[in-house]
């Protein structure tokens, strides 16, 4: 199946924990990614998009948290999303601009 980039890279995630990585040696940058995507398909997209090339790509299963409100017939509890989140790794020296100064 072939998809395209923008398709699989759904949105940077943007925390205090990922600004701490990308800080390092090596930069590290965290990304929101399609459920069904794979690690090749993250890097290749990775790749396209920023014109940068990643070394390392790790994927992660992110689970939805507990939910409660207090909707109109009472409390109603339910659940946040399932997500897929990847970590990946690029070549020291390079960055991804639109990171940078945020």
């Amino acid at each position: 199946m072939k998809v395209r980039p923008d398709q699989v890279i759904i949105a940077p995630v943007l925390s205090e924990k990922s600004n701490i990585e990308r800080a390092q040696e090596s930069p590290k940058y965290t990304f929101r990614v399609d459920a069904r995507a794979n690690k090749f398909e993250i890097c290749a997209a990775v790749a396209t998009l920023y014109k940068v090339k990643p070394v390392s790509c790790n994927v992660i299963n992110v689970k939805g948290k507990p939910k409660f409100s207090r909707g109109k017939g009472g409390q109603v509890k339910g659940y946040t999303r399932n997500w897929k989140k990847a970590i990946v790794t690029l070549s020291k020296g390079e960055t991804i601009s639109a990171f940078e100064g945020v």
